[in-house]
């Protein structure tokens, strides 16, 4: 079967009903996780890793405070929560969405071709491959500091699992749009992690310590404001940056919504651009 009717079978189906897709995925990702599971000294090892690795950011942070009293306004629990609100919903979306990186290597190789002509949704045939159970050690990390920060801190803790469920979906919608790009960009795999990773270390911070320009950009450009910013600063009983409004911090399930559909447009205009090896 060429590759153009392999893209005619499968184009008027690019993610299959929502049931299909999570089953694919269960199914796909439950078979590399007893593939991991086999060999289980070594995945501890790998779990430990990955944590240690990434509790490092945390030690910037720690390290840090160990000079300075506050970090642009916000004292160390503050700014603790900005961390494990964010590394969370990433760590998550990083778990359950990060074999979308290879989606150049895949264009390049024509090796796409596999997945398509498998009667599955192919989102979730490409998101569940290689699944790595080890990136549970950042998603670890950051409920640990998480709960850390909010032990320090008498805040409102009702807001904060809406905030981390919806901005997992942010990050996830941003992995998916920066997949989709890969099949016309092969090789810009770096450039969507800028928003991913990038994005995610930009969140851990203060927005106080960043120019209006990059912040007004997280907003109304790429929205990873609303992953822990915006309705942590109402946590936090702290004013909104200037120009966006108080009920901001309200709106991330609905901003949410609205990456999964640019996100799924993306994919779908991808598929049908797909020409198999070279496209």
């Amino acid at each position: 079967m060429d590759s153009g009717a392999i893209h005619r079978k499968n184009e008027r189906r690019p993610y299959g009903p929502l049931a299909d897709s999570w089953r694919t995925y269960r199914l796909v990702a439950g078979m590399w996780i007893r593939s991991t599971m086999t060999y289980r000294a070594s995945f501890a090892l790998t779990l430990v890793t990955s944590f240690c690795v990434t509790f490092f950011d945390f030690v910037v942070i720690l390290l840090m405070f160990g000079q300075v009293k506050g970090l642009g306004g916000f004292g160390f629990a503050e700014v603790a929560l900005l961390y494990g609100t964010a590394g969370t919903s990433f760590g998550i979306a990083d778990l359950t969405m990060g074999s979308l990186q290879r989606m150049g290597k895949r264009v390049r190789d024509g090796s796409l071709d596999t997945f398509l002509m498998r009667p599955a949704p192919l989102l979730a045939q490409v998101a569940a491959d290689k699944f790595a159970l080890r990136r549970f050690g950042r998603v670890a990390q950051g409920l640990l500091v998480l709960v850390w920060a909010l032990l320090l801190l008498d805040v409102k803790v009702l807001l904060l699992p809406v905030t981390v469920a919806s901005g997992t979906v942010i990050f996830a919608s941003v992995m998916v749009l920066g997949a989709s790009t890969l099949f016309w960009m092969q090789d810009a795999a770096e450039v969507t992690n800028s928003f991913t990773y990038g994005g995610n270390t930009l969140l851990q911070y203060p927005p106080t310590i960043f120019a209006q320009e990059l912040v007004r950009g997280v907003v109304y450009v790429v929205p990873l404001a609303f992953v822990s910013w915006l309705p942590a600063l109402y946590v936090l009983g702290r004013p909104a940056p200037a120009g966006v409004p108080e009920w901001a911090a309200f709106v991330s399930p609905l901003v949410a919504a609205v990456c999964c559909g640019v996100a799924g447009l993306a994919w779908r205009a991808g598929i049908r651009s797909y020409r198999s090896t070279g496209s």
